[in-house]
């Protein structure tokens, strides 16, 4: 490990310092962690993902039905993202808890934004009905999943499913920074993020994952290649698959009311960098990729 250390407060008000074991929402990097669950119960033969998704459940509109879930998890499916609608950010929507299905059906009523497989448009719904499916098809909720098959196996203490009723020793507070400086962050039920953004994690246990990633710990080998293969956009299975400084980054960021996110794992070199911030206006993205070019000595 080149570089482990904290910076800024992780509680302004109580003067907490933040550091390696820091607890910071993850925003949409908890969709790389739905899409290794998805093709774990692949792996174990409990579906395909090629199959409808409407196979798992029935709500479905019609609209939907020849949506994979394939499709669900490169963004090509076509269904409209429910925090595309200007009513979500309103802080009275972000109060309400709603199940995984009423979040999902949100989106239900609207036309397709393209035919699936068509297009690629980024879309937190998408990653909703994967989490409903992996809870469908495992009889497990979705936090309770990845404690027993991903979190728990690879000793990431310090990750979960996020609940502001819970006492979480080592909670970073969320912020938002203006010219007057900062201020705590709206709230948000974090029943709404769910399975696309949902997550708490450390950049230690994030370390652990990076480390598993390279093993067969989670996912065989073929399982991997397929998440990391690009769809369309860049994207494949919870991951974007680019060239940054000229070597081969597989990354995902995440934004959520008070955290900004970003890991970019480089495995041509066996490296990764990871940021986690409290203030939702931080460019993790940014300094991460900045850090990379530190790294591989290509700094400007």
């Amino acid at each position: 490990m080149v570089l482990e250390k904290g910076y800024g407060m992780a509680n302004i008000e109580l003067d907490v310092a933040n550091g390696p074991d820091t607890k910071f929402r993850l925003g949409s990097i908890t969709k790389q962690f739905t899409a290794t669950a998805i093709l774990q119960l692949e792996e174990q033969g409990k579906l395909s993902v090629n199959d409808a998704a409407c196979k798992y459940i029935a709500e479905c509109p019609a609209s939907w039905k020849a949506i994979t879930i394939r499709q669900l998890l490169s963004h090509t499916s076509g269904i409209r993202s429910y925090t595309d609608d200007p009513a979500f950010m309103k802080p009275k929507f972000m109060r309400i808890p709603l199940t995984p299905v009423e979040i999902l059906m949100l989106s239900k009523d609207k036309p397709l934004e393209f035919q699936p497989g068509e297009k690629w448009k980024y879309d937190n719904s998408g990653y909703i009905f994967l989490g409903v499916i992996i809870e469908k098809v495992s009889g497990e909720k979705y936090g309770a999943y990845l404690q027993k098959h991903i979190f728990g196996p690879l000793e990431m203490r310090g990750s979960g499913y996020d609940d502001t009723r819970e006492i979480l020793k080592n909670r970073a507070a969320g912020y938002s920074s203006t010219g007057n400086g900062f201020h705590n962050a709206d709230y948000l039920d974090m029943s709404l993020p769910y399975a696309a953004g949902s997550l708490y994690s450390t950049v230690r246990d994030l370390y652990r994952w990076d480390r598993a990633l390279y093993t067969d710990r989670v996912l065989r080998k073929a399982s991997r290649e397929k998440m990391w293969t690009p769809v369309k956009n860049d994207y494949g299975y919870g991951w974007s698959i680019k060239r940054v400084h000229r070597h081969k980054q597989i990354a995902h960021g995440g934004g959520i009311n008070g955290f900004a996110t970003f890991i970019g794992r480089y495995p041509d070199d066996d490296a990764v960098v990871i940021v986690l911030a409290n203030n939702e206006r931080t460019n993790a993205g940014g300094l991460a990729n900045g850090l990379a070019g530190v790294l591989f000595g290509e700094a400007p």
